[in-house]
């Protein structure tokens, strides 16, 4: 477990700087920012991680450069999943799993919300499927954790502010180490 722990750490120490197409945050920053807005709502510590670890898959398949303008969806969200599934469960894998959908979901649910989303998230829309029609709005409703994942998206799409980094980078990862260990210890206690 502490490997993947730290496996996980060093993916946001050595790519953390990678700066999101479009956008004036890094991988770092906007993880960071998601887990804090998380906090701030008063969500559990697994949603809290997930909220941090959202886009690990981002980092995890390292392509160069932005997939979709060249077309690519790194289906990040599914691979993120499957990597934190076995270290935390389904309350942080699920909600990582299922935030692409969410967004398709609030595209398809709020006619406002299209209008939000940066130019690579509209990209990355189009990539992912489009908004999601009816049928599948009412099939994403019975999701276990359809509505924590449409609380991540909600703070996936705040959590890109440049300048919003109260915490000195050290002192950020050290609170996702501490998040992390104290996650992955409630997921093995409860095997």
């Amino acid at each position: 477990m502490q490997k993947m722990l730290n496996t996980l750490l060093t993916l946001y120490e050595q790519g953390g700087d990678q700066i999101y197409a479009g956008e004036s945050v890094t991988q770092l920053m906007h993880a960071w920012q998601c887990g804090r807005l998380a906090e701030k709502s008063g969500a559990s510590a697994a949603l809290q991680l997930a909220s941090w670890l959202h886009d690990v898959g981002h980092l995890w398949v390292n392509l160069e450069g932005t997939p979709t303008l060249r077309g690519e969806d790194d289906v990040h969200e599914r691979i993120g999943a499957q990597v934190l599934l076995p270290v935390f469960g389904l309350a942080v894998a699920e909600p990582v799993r299922l935030h692409v959908q969410a967004k398709r979901y609030l595209v398809g649910t709020r006619e406002s919300y299209a209008s939000k989303l940066s130019p690579d998230s509209v990209r990355r829309l189009r990539l992912q499927g489009g908004p999601m029609g009816p049928q599948e709005c009412s099939a994403f409703e019975l999701e276990p954790f359809f509505a924590d994942a449409v609380k991540l998206r909600v703070w996936d799409d705040l959590g890109k502010k440049s300048a919003w980094f109260e915490d000195t980078r050290h002192d950020a990862l050290d609170h996702l180490m501490q998040l992390m260990r104290r996650v992955a210890h409630a997921h093995v206690i409860q095997i």
